[in-house]
């Protein structure tokens, strides 16, 4: 048993760690950053990113010049862009049905040590949180590098040290910051009511071949109160089929996507 878990421990951190690169301004500072498309995006911190341009490290050891090519400081998010294709990008999920408890693991270079890696848990769902919370340790280092879940899905971005916890910006605003539409889910929607008086949505049509289809959705499908523009970024989806509570994994926009 012990031999299996070490050895699925070690498949997902060369997973992440594939994914993950270093982000030096010489002398200035250091830090992580994650491929976010195999055409040479790198999403990392802000506070990372402080120059028009980086030296990117990938975890193969070769090296790129990066160009900044999107910054947001408020949100403590930028964009590298290198001149490189067929990388491998990481796999994303969206981290708002993630439950406390979960084992999370982030990898990064603190204190100049190379694809490092720590693990702990998530300290609390995201709900009304600017940040992914996680019991672990991060270092200097460690910022702009991914905190993932056990599938070695990236959740988050990881920002700060805050009161012992880990702070992680989330996938969801690292796409808004992209500019990244969600893929549509394939549906059609009627607002309706329940017995209780709660909102909630019906499906009244779907799209051949679309991702409800091969989720499994069908018509008359009854989905409780839900914000219609998350249905494209939920991993799964809880519908209620002739009364009978049913949990529907939602396929990502087609085989190859890496973005949840």
């Amino acid at each position: 048993m012990n031999a299996l878990l070490e050895r699925e421990l070690g498949a997902l951190a060369e997973k992440l760690r594939a994914s993950t690169v270093a982000v030096r301004l010489g002398r200035a500072g250091h830090g992580s950053g994650v491929i976010w498309s195999s055409d040479g995006a790198i999403v990392t911190n802000a506070h990372v990113a402080s120059r028009e341009r980086a030296q990117v490290v990938l975890s193969d050891g070769r090296s790129f010049e990066a160009k900044l090519a999107k910054r947001d400081a408020g949100r403590d998010l930028a964009l590298l862009r290198i001149d490189a294709t067929d990388l491998p990008a990481a796999t994303v999920r969206d981290p708002s049905d993630l439950r406390a408890g979960e084992l999370l693991v982030a990898v990064g270079h603190p204190l100049g040590v190379p694809n490092a890696i720590s693990m702990g848990i998530a300290h609390a769902p995201l709900a009304g949180a600017d940040f992914v919370q996680a019991d672990l340790r991060l270092a200097p280092g460690n910022s702009g590098g991914p905190l993932a879940d056990a599938q070695g899905r990236v959740v988050g971005i990881n920002s700060m040290v805050a009161g012992g916890l880990a702070l992680a910006v989330p996938a969801g605003a690292v796409q808004r910051f992209l500019g990244a539409a969600p893929a549509a889910l394939g549906v059609a929607l009627a607002a309706a009511r329940l017995r209780d008086g709660r909102p909630a949505l019906v499906v009244v049509g779907i799209e051949p071949g679309s991702r409800a289809a091969r989720a499994g959705l069908r018509v008359g499908d009854v989905l409780p109160p839900v914000e219609p523009a998350r249905l494209a970024t939920l991993p799964s989806l809880e519908i209620s089929r002739a009364g009978t509570p049913v949990t529907l994994a939602i396929p990502p926009p087609d085989e190859g996507a890496r973005a949840a």
